[in-house]
């Protein structure tokens, strides 16, 4: 674990927030040197923070037993160099079993991913977030999506546990996120971050950056980092035309191609980092392969976005 706060460390990052896909040998199984050389890459091309076993490193898919090893590896591979972040899931008693895995293989904080199936309510939802917040040593970033969403007055009873320090949203209510920054900033004096955690997440921070939320997950940072380290920056200093540019040619075209195929968020990424020379093996089920037509389509579009950063030359 590294020694300053996690929240700190997040608050104003240096780069991207790294979400590594997991890499699996020809047999299935955990590769974990070409795991660690992934996120060796993403930590020396300028990521800000790992978040090891989250939706892109297929958190569904590992056993705990796999997670732990990956976690760990995250952190080998990092050096204290950033914050590695693990992802944990699934009921109450499962998502605390994976704090305390994440937690012995020296992790510096947790996404908490919304619970396995059940449409729970307010009460419901507080309290598991609080369990899962109090059983664990690490600092605690709950994730917005699906069957997880939240009310203002809840996120500020989420603000106000001890052990909590963010939101993630992946819904992309932007209404809904400006009455929740707005009432967590009345009513709780402590600082608390709020990311955006859509898929793509670039394609919509412009107007996330609009209600104060600049802390976003990367996925693209997975395969070409150099481009989305280029639209980070412009982000940060304001460079509106290369940020228009880098969703105009690049962005929305990958956005647009991960519409194709369902979990192409997950498969279509890890055939980016495959098209990279790094051999991360596919994804498991019950996702799928991306087709050959739309791997040749992200090729091509890497190849576009990789123009588009010669133009600032």
């Amino acid at each position: 674990m590294t020694p300053a706060p996690l929240a700190t460390r997040l608050s104003i990052p240096s780069g991207p927030l790294f979400f590594p896909v997991t890499a699996y040998g020809p047999d299935g199984g955990l590769d974990l040197d070409v795991y660690r050389a992934h996120v060796r890459r993403g930590v020396d091309a300028g990521a800000a923070a790992v978040f090891a076993c989250c939706g892109t490193g297929e958190f569904h898919a590992l056993t705990p037993e796999e997670y732990e090893r990956c976690v760990r590896a995250a952190v080998e591979a990092t050096g204290g160099r950033v914050p590695v972040v693990a992802g944990a899931g699934y009921g109450t008693a499962l998502a605390v079993r994976y704090a305390g895995l994440a937690e012995a293989a020296g992790a510096d904080g947790l996404l908490a991913m919304p619970p396995y199936l059940v449409v729970a309510g307010r009460e419901g939802l507080v309290r598991h977030y609080r369990e899962v917040a109090a059983a664990t040593a690490l600092p605690v970033i709950v994730y917005q999506r699906d069957n997880a969403v939240f009310t203002p007055p809840a996120v500020v009873e989420l603000a106000r546990t001890e052990g909590i320090i963010g939101l993630k949203d992946g819904l992309g209510d932007l209404d809904l996120m400006q009455r929740t920054v707005s009432a967590v900033r009345t009513e709780v004096p402590e600082e608390f971050l709020y990311f955006n955690g859509l898929p793509t997440a670039e394609q919509t921070q412009l107007a996330y950056r609009g209600i104060g939320i600049t802390l976003y997950s990367s996925a693209v940072f997975c395969f070409v980092p150099e481009i989305a380290l280029a639209f980070h920056t412009a982000l940060r200093t304001g460079d509106d035309p290369t940020a228009h540019r880098l969703l105009d040619g690049f962005y929305r075209p990958f956005v647009e191609l991960r519409a194709q195929g369902r979990g192409y968020a997950v498969a279509l990424v890890k055939a980016g980092v495959r098209l990279g020379g790094l051999d991360v093996g596919e994804v498991r089920p019950p996702l799928h392969e991306p087709t050959e037509d739309h791997v040749k389509q992200l090729a091509q579009l890497i190849e576009r976005g990789h123009a588009l950063l010669e133009e600032d030359r």
